[in-house]
C-alpha cells in the first residue's frame, strides 16, 4: 500500500468520524484527494466497515466471553445452516478458525448477565452436541478494571 494511503488509513483508525478537510489538513493534501483515497480504501477492501466502538456497559452488557471450542467439523467447511446459526447471535461479535490449546475454533460475544450466557452457552451445546468435543470459555467482567479498553487506535500508534 502507498505510504499516503497507509497514513490515511491509520489516521482514520485515530478517529474514523473527522471530515476529509480535517484529514487533508493532516495529511497535507487537497479534501478532494481525501475523498478519492478514501473511495478506494473502501473499493479495494482494505476498509470494510466505518463503525463505533460504543461503552459495552451503558448498553447493558456486563460480560465479554472468549470461547474457544473443539469442533469435529473445521470452520472452513462451514455449512449454510452453520452460518445462519450464528447469524441468529447479534451479541456475537466474531468467529473464526483458531489453532492453540487443542481448539480449532473461537468465538467472541457479549451478555448481559451471567445466567444469559450461561443459557447462550447451553443452548450452542445442544444444538452442536455431535460437533462438538470440547468447550472452554474466559469470562471478562466489563464493569472491572480494564487498563487497556478495546480499540483499534492503538494499531495506527504502532505503525507511526
Amino acid at each position: 500500500m502507498k505510504k499516503r494511503m497507509m497514513s490515511l488509513l491509520l489516521e482514520l483508525l485515530k478517529d474514523s468520524k473527522r471530515s476529509d478537510r480535517e484529514l487533508a489538513k493532516v495529511l497535507g493534501v487537497s479534501q478532494p484527494t481525501i475523498t478519492r483515497m478514501r473511495s478506494r480504501l473502501v473499493e479495494e477492501g482494505v476498509i470494510k466497515e466505518f463503525t463505533v466502538i460504543p461503552d459495552f456497559v451503558k448498553m447493558g452488557y456486563e460480560i465479554m466471553a472468549i470461547s474457544c471450542v473443539k469442533k469435529k467439523t473445521p470452520i472452513t467447511e462451514l455449512s449454510q445452516e452453520t452460518v445462519d446459526w450464528m447469524k441468529k447471535f447479534p451479541n456475537v461479535i466474531f468467529v473464526a478458525n483458531a489453532e492453540g490449546m487443542g481448539k480449532n475454533g473461537i468465538m467472541v460475544s457479549l451478555h448481559k448477565s451471567y445466567t444469559e450466557f450461561s443459557k447462550f452457552v447451553r443452548e450452542q451445546l445442544q444444538h452442536w452436541k455431535e460437533d462438538i468435543q470440547d468447550y472452554d470459555s474466559m469470562l471478562i467482567s466489563l464493569k472491572g478494571i480494564i487498563p487497556k479498553p478495546l480499540s483499534l487506535k492503538y494499531l495506527a500508534e504502532l505503525e507511526e
